[in-house]
């Protein structure tokens, strides 16, 4: 099948629907970066069933839904369709009646993804496993996307094994192991619970044949339980019935008595009320004449605050006074010192105005001799500066003649030592070039050691194939023992699992009869049918329903002609002697219903179906076996496993050592093939050392080559740099010597000097006299300045203190007013004190007198409120009483309801009918109440004794019986069916094995011849590492480009390791051909030499093995050589546009134009 369009609509930045034809040949997609190239190679994968999110570039699945842009709305909707050429019916069944298939992918935003094919909905597994069959899918080599090669080139070895997976064409075979492998692992899951279940279910059906055996005993403790509790209940009730009656008569007395206290406590309450409404008028004068004495006694009070604040102020006011007077005296001392300090700065002023007089000629006379001193020391100064110039120049000159000199000595000092050095070096060369011959190891040593190598690698190949084959049969005697073990465990759980269900336990202290009958196989259903339940009765006399043993009958009476005793076939105790010697057997339904009249009493008839014909007309089908028939027939279910485990047995042992040989066989081939690898690396270690030592001798001598032509180039260079140093040392000598004496110009230099330095001090001294007058000047005006502000000070502080003195003048006499006044208050306030003492007393009296009136009355009130609560006291607890015997009366009559209640639930009945239960009669006398508890107790602790009872026990019994039967047949389907998924595994990985072994040779094959063709040399070859099993193994390259040993791919370089991994992917091309090959950029990181062989490979791939290549680039040269070419564009942003030149036709036209 091949590819023929892609269809896009709604997914990633294609909003609008568009269509890439997938056409023979070589397609190739351009345009700029960020236009959406990479979108079509992940709509491809996308709807070949890529899951990740990340691969696709998104965080989630969603994210391949075109998100919207500034012009144009979000879609909610993304679909891709892959259509798919079936002109030749190459399809799986279910698809191969189409010519054209159409694989859709659809995803609703946060509703997930929906697959079709040819327009019916399908599992994503349907869709991935279509792919896979075709050598190709989402995860396939054969897109290869940007960085690929690059994570092809890290990858580990066992990483890289997917790519053999895929030359081999078992990608879908993997997943199909995988599935088969999960369905085995939950199959093995189900058997260990199915397992656990059955023992559980047999464990609890022991449990549930002892409870049976309790029930009977629970049902007759029970109905005696029944008897003795109606019998109580009775009793009860007669006796709830007197307690009523005698409450009620209680009930009577007490409500008289309550209404007699009611009216007592009535009268009390009218004395306390009449009493109680005298008080408010009391306790109103009462606080009127309180309240009128409160307000004199705070008056007096007043008057005493008021008194001490009149004395306080008189206080305050003469020390104000005082204050006054020394605040006087402060002033008037302030205005003389003013006076005095004004006099003093007047005498300081006319001082320092005559010493002004004369200043402006001295300071004149200073500054002109100060100009005059520095005209002249200038003129000195330049005349020094440029004689000691001419004497500096001088002197650089003779120290830079001799500093050259030095330094073109010491130079051709170094120069001369460095001619001897490299003298001597060529010499050691030269002479270690004579003594070294040829290379140790010669070409055709190297090429034997390759042979060798090669060879040893021949024979890893048979190893490893001895190795598969011996291991192939140590699977399928593996698989042999498997089974066999298998079945060998399942027929010892099931025996295990009978016996425990046949086993008599520890605790249960009486057998049935039933284990101690033996019965022929294929009349357990007759024993059954004719003993019934009598089979789980024991023969023990301590139980308490057990088989006695008896003799036989004397004249026992014949059974019917044409059946056979049951005795003939079972073997049992004696105690069954008498009713097996008169049961018969019959050989089919219409001999039992013929017979069925000619039995006598106590006599019956069976058949082998488990059909039953009783002497009293009593008749059973066949076909309803019993319990005690399943547990007879489990019986000889047992024996019959316990032989054939037993074959069994010997028949494992016998696999188990076919097996032992095989596996011994596949262990010595392992042996063999580790051995046979580790000479192959033996002899590719000892090439590779070779290789090494060879290339390292004839670097050596290349490199020894080169440093003497370089050491006589040097030595010329040396030569020439000694003449051209000593030319200069002499020349620089002469210009030495050339030069005059300094001895004449350094004397007028010092002369100059000594000169400057006497003008110097003049000039500073005159400097010095003229800042001196300056600063004196400053001087006397600054002070000036500040005996005139002092002078304004003093003159303002005499004008403030005069100003108050006058203030202070006017205070005091304002004071001595108030002082006045002040002593006057104390007098007023005696006189009020002593007319509000008179008041206070007379008030005292009054409000005595009504305090004493209040009290009386009060009295009085508190004895009524006394013998008023004596009698609510009294009517309380008359009406507790009453209510104490409502309580009585209504408990009597819950009692009387509750055992009725209980009569109902425990008896069904009502308490006219409970003696029914008990048969006595109305009337008759009852037992003792103590008596028929006592007895109820000791029948309930001896059925509580008993523990739980299970009184569904015999039916739950054959119910989980037959559950167990149904789990040990769905437990042997269910190791049927893990031995075929085991044998399904086995075959897929064996196929697995042949397939990728098969599939290695030729990819290693197409590598070699492909890398060649790509490198135009070189050798590279595949190997499996890391483990024995090739579905196991990781996938190693090695490469030797032209010019280089064998090496690790991951040891050449960037170059090297696309054009090595582009080799591996093609070889992959050519053993399993894929429909269609996408390579996203994978030219970017190869030249344009090996751009054009790149091309040129695809380009003969395509047209050998029918592949459709859809190449994604921006290489001119890739451009040129495509059949035809897409452009993607992003006219509208973030909007990807598709357009198409078929280059083939273009040429067709040119050429006919």
């Amino acid at each position: 099948m091949q590819f023929t369009r892609l269809k896009l609509s709604g997914f990633k930045s294609f909003v609008d629907p568009t269509e890439l034809m997938i056409e023979p040949g070589m397609t190739g997609v351009v345009g700029p970066n960020g236009c959406g190239k990479s979108n079509l190679i992940e709509a491809l994968r996308w709807v070949m069933g890529e899951t990740s999110a990340k691969k696709m570039r998104g965080s989630g699945m969603d994210d391949v839904i075109f998100n919207g842009t500034t012009t144009r709305p979000a879609r909610n909707l993304a679909e891709v369709t892959l259509s798919l050429d079936n002109s030749e019916r190459q399809a799986p069944a279910a698809y191969n009646e189409a010519d054209e298939i159409e694989v859709t992918r659809r995803i609703q935003r946060e509703s997930g993804s929906t697959y079709l094919i040819n327009g019916h909905e399908v599992r994503a597994k349907d869709v991935q496993l279509l792919f896979a069959d075709l050598a190709t899918g989402a995860h396939s080599t054969a897109l290869v996307s940007q960085g690929q090669i690059g994570a092809l080139i890290n990858a580990k070895p066992i990483q890289r094994r997917h790519v053999l997976e895929e030359a081999a064409g078992i990608t879908g075979l993997h997943s199909r192991r995988h599935e088969a492998e999960l369905r085995l692992r939950a199959a093995e899951a189900n058997m260990e619970r199915l397992e656990d279940v059955v023992q559980a279910m047999e464990g609890q059906l022991g449990s549930l044949k002892r409870q049976a055996r309790q029930a009977s005993r629970y049902r007759n403790i029970s109905d005696h339980i029944r008897k003795a509790e109606a019998t109580a209940l009775h009793i009860r009730y007669v006796d709830a019935n007197s307690a009523s009656e005698k409450a009620a008569e209680d009930l009577k007395l007490s409500e008289t008595k309550v209404a007699d206290l009611t009216r007592v406590n009535a009268v009390a309450t009218t004395t306390q009320n009449q009493i109680a409404e005298k008080l408010p008028p009391l306790r109103q004068a009462e606080a009127e004449c309180a309240a009128a004495l409160h307000r004199l006694t705070a008056a007096r009070d007043g008057l005493e605050a008021e008194e001490r604040r009149a004395r306080e102020i008189q206080t305050q006011l003469e020390n104000r006074l005082t204050q006054i007077a020394a605040d006087l005296s402060r002033e008037e001392e302030h205005g003389q010192d003013a006076d005095r300090n004004v006099a003093r700065l007047n005498e300081e002023h006319q001082e320092l105005e005559l010493a002004r007089e004369g200043e402006v000629e001295n300071g004149e006379a200073a500054e002109e001799k100060v100009e005059a001193t520095r005209d002249v020391l200038t003129t000195r100064e330049g005349e020094l500066d440029e004689a000691s110039h001419r004497v500096a120049q001088e002197d650089a000159q003779r120290n830079g003649l001799r500093n050259e000199i030095e330094n073109v000595q010491r130079r051709l000092a170094r120069l001369q030592q460095r001619h001897e050095q490299v003298t001597s070096e060529r010499d050691r060369l030269v002479a270690a070039a004579e003594a070294e011959g040829e290379p140790e190891i010669a070409d055709g040593a190297i090429e034997e050691a390759a042979q060798r190598a090669v060879e040893a690698h021949e024979a890893t190949e048979n190893a490893e194939m001895a190795r598969a084959d011996a291991q192939l049969v140590e699977n399928e005697r593996r698989e042999v023992l498997q089974t066999m073990e298998k079945d060998l465990g399942r027929i010892g759980g099931e025996e295990s699992a009978l016996r425990r269900l046949l086993s008599v336990e520890d605790e249960d202290l009486w057998p049935p009869v039933i284990d101690a009958i033996t019965v022929e196989a294929g009349y357990e259903a007759a024993l059954g049918a004719a003993f019934g339940d009598d089979l789980d009765v024991p023969t023990d006399e301590g139980a308490p329903v057990y088989w006695r043993e008896m003799h036989a009958y004397e004249n026992v009476s014949a059974l019917p002609d044409g059946c056979e005793p049951l005795s003939n076939y079972v073997t049992g105790p004696p105690a069954l002697v008498r009713r097996l010697s008169q049961i018969g057997i019959v050989t089919s339904d219409e001999d039992g219903n013929r017979l069925l009249g000619r039995l006598v009493q106590g006599q019956r008839l069976v058949s082998r179906d488990g059909g039953l014909w009783r002497w009293d007309g009593y008749t059973a089908t066949s076909g309803a076996p019993t319990t005690a028939a399943q547990r007879l027939a489990q019986r000889n279910r047992l024996e019959d496993l316990g032989r054939t485990r037993a074959e069994l047995e010997e028949k494992v042992g016998d696999a188990r050592d076919l097996f032992e040989t095989a596996s011994a066989a596949a262990r010595q081939a392992t042996e063999a093939e580790q051995a046979s690898r580790e000479a192959a690396r033996n002899a590719d270690a000892l090439v590779h050392r070779m290789q090494e030592t060879h290339a390292r001798a004839v670097e050596a001598r290349a490199s020894r080559e080169s440093r003497l032509t370089a050491l006589n180039e040097t030595l010329e260079e040396a030569q020439t740099d000694v003449t051209e140093a000593a030319a200069a040392v002499t020349e620089a000598q002469e210009s030495l010597e050339a030069m005059p004496p300094m001895e004449a110009a350094r004397e007028a230099v010092a002369a100059l000097r000594e000169q400057v330095g006497t003008l110097r001090r003049d000039h500073g001294e005159a400097v010095g006299a003229r800042d001196s007058l300056l600063a004196q000047a400053r001087g006397r005006a600054q002070r000036l300045q500040a005996i005139d502000n002092e002078r304004q000070s003093w003159t303002s502080r005499k004008t403030s203190a005069h100003s108050q003195i006058e203030q202070l003048t006017a205070r005091r006499e304002e004071v001595t007013e108030e002082l006045e006044t002040a002593r006057a208050i104390p007098e007023e306030i005696a006189e009020r004190r002593e007319a509000l003492l008179s008041q206070i007393e007379t008030s005292e009296e009054a409000r005595n007198e009504a305090a004493d009136a209040l009290a009386t009355t009060e009295t009085a009130l508190s004895d009524c409120e006394k013998e008023l609560r004596e009698a609510a006291n009294a009517l309380a607890a008359a009406r507790e009483d009453r209510v104490r015997i409502e309580a009585r009366v209504a408990q009597a009559a819950q009692s009387i309801q509750e055992i009725v209640t209980r009569m109902r639930e425990i008896l069904d009945c009502m308490p006219d009918k409970g003696l029914e239960i008990v048969d006595l009669k109305e009337g008759e006398e009852l037992p003792q109440r103590d008596a028929i508890d006592n007895r109820l107790e000791r029948l309930k602790r001896e059925r509580d004794n008993m523990g739980p009872v299970n009184l569904r026990a015999e039916a739950e019994a054959a119910e989980l019986t037959e559950q167990i039967q149904t789990m040990v047949a769905e437990r042997a389907d269910l190791e049927e069916a893990i031995a075929r998924l085991r044998q399904g595994i086995s075959s897929l990985n064996r196929e697995g094995r042949e397939r990728l072994l098969a599939a290695f040779k030729e990819v290693d094959t197409h590598f070699r011849e492909l890398f060649v063709q790509l490198f135009g040399g070189g050798q590279a070859h595949l190997a499996l590492t890391e483990s024995d099993d090739p579905l196991e193994a990781g996938l190693e390259i090695m490469a030797s480009p032209p010019g280089k040993r064998m090496q690790n791919m991951s040891l050449l370089s960037g170059g090297e390791q696309a054009l090595t991994a582009t080799s591996l992917l093609f070889a992959v091309f050519l053993t399993n051909p894929a429909p269609i090959c996408v390579l996203d950029e994978v030219d970017a990181p190869l030249d344009d030499s090996n751009v054009e062989r790149f091309v040129k490979l695809v380009n003969e791939i395509s047209a050998s093995s029918g592949t459709r290549f859809l190449i994604i680039t921006h290489n001119p040269v890739s451009m040129a050589a495509m059949e035809r070419l897409f452009g993607v564009t992003m006219g509208e942003r973030g909007v990807s546009q598709l357009v198409s030149v078929d280059l083939a036709q273009a040429e067709v036209i040119r050429e006919s134009a």
